[in-house]
């Protein structure tokens, strides 16, 4: 997806309309997007819900002036089949409102909003409630910025240094802290790419098997979690002394084993740092179990991972 230099302005006009009519909506996993997609009343946008959660094509007259006329600035109003569909979807979390790549997420820099989004956010502002005097924190992957978002509310006065590989991203992020009341800095490509030491980095690794390669989705092998102990083992060894990494994240559960525990307990022995690792939530996108790349898998499990190295 291009986004002019219109965009920005125009995407913050967006929000801004969308705040006033008290828009709201809870993305849902791509599963249950589809199931409701399915029903016969979700064919065509009734209200603005329907066009900015739902991504359903919509007639004009469906959205007020002061909604379309910034969404057609953008030049994120698509012509489809007769009506219009809008390329970008808006959730809302932790009272915030982002910006994310409409459904369904096909292009190769989507960028995604999901249910774990919500569940890592949470991770976060809990974990980082008692992190102490964090000075600057680093967001590793930071898609839509949600994490650094959640974060600068219980992190007031951090430096907060967003990185991706995927420009789109960034300029999302940087829209959606905008909107938020935040100033950050963005850094385009890996955490190699961020200079200077920090003393809290947050990730939320893409964590599937993803056959068409997606990078916002695919955590290579290890069903998907070898995406997920690089980005550890990487923060880690840049922790400033007492610094921590929270990492959410999936793991593949194969015979009752939690291959990825395992591999982020050896690494952070190695490094001489600390883990502690628990289930959010034991059963996640079960639909993904008929794949023939799970075929031995059991169940995915939400994982939340702290790595903390000593003072």
């Amino acid at each position: 997806m291009h986004l002019s230099n219109e965009a920005e302005p125009a995407l913050l006009d967006l929000l801004a309309a969308l705040e006033r009519i008290g828009y709201d909506f809870v993305p849902v996993t791509p599963a249950t997007h589809a199931r409701v997609l399915a029903r016969p009343d979700k064919r065509q946008a009734r209200n603005v819900r329907d066009v900015f959660g739902w991504s359903l094509p919509f007639a004009p007259a469906v959205l007020p002036a002061e909604i379309l006329e910034p969404l057609d600035k953008a030049g994120l109003a698509q012509a489809e089949d007769g009506l219009l569909k809008s390329r970008v979807r808006v959730g809302r979390l932790h009272g915030r409102l982002i910006v994310h790549s409409a459904y369904p997420t096909v292009e190769d820099d989507a960028v995604f909003f999901s249910p774990d989004t919500m569940r890592f956010a949470d991770f976060v502002r809990d974990e980082l409630l008692n992190a102490g005097n964090v000075k600057r924190l680093v967001d590793i992957g930071a898609g839509a910025g949600s994490g650094a978002i959640s974060a600068a509310a219980v992190l007031p006065g951090a430096r907060l240094t967003l990185c991706d590989i995927n420009p789109l991203a960034l300029r999302l992020a940087r829209i959606n802290a905008r909107h938020s009341g935040l100033d950050v800095e963005t850094v385009e490509g890996g955490l190699e790419a961020v200079p200077g030491g920090f003393d809290a980095a947050i990730a939320n690794p893409p964590f599937m098997v993803d056959e068409d390669g997606r990078t916002y989705r695919d955590g290579g092998e290890m069903h998907g979690g070898r995406v997920s102990v690089d980005w550890a083992v990487a923060a880690a060894t840049r922790l400033s002394p007492g610094g921590r990494l929270i990492l959410y994240t999936g793991s593949a559960i194969v015979e009752g084993k939690d291959e990825l525990r395992a591999a982020l307990e050896r690494e952070a022995a190695a490094l001489g740092c600390t883990l502690r690792y628990r289930e959010l939530d034991p059963d996640i996108y079960g639909e993904e179990l008929e794949r023939s790349s799970y075929a031995d898998v059991e169940r995915i499990a939400a994982v939340g991972a702290v790595i903390e190295r000593p003072c």
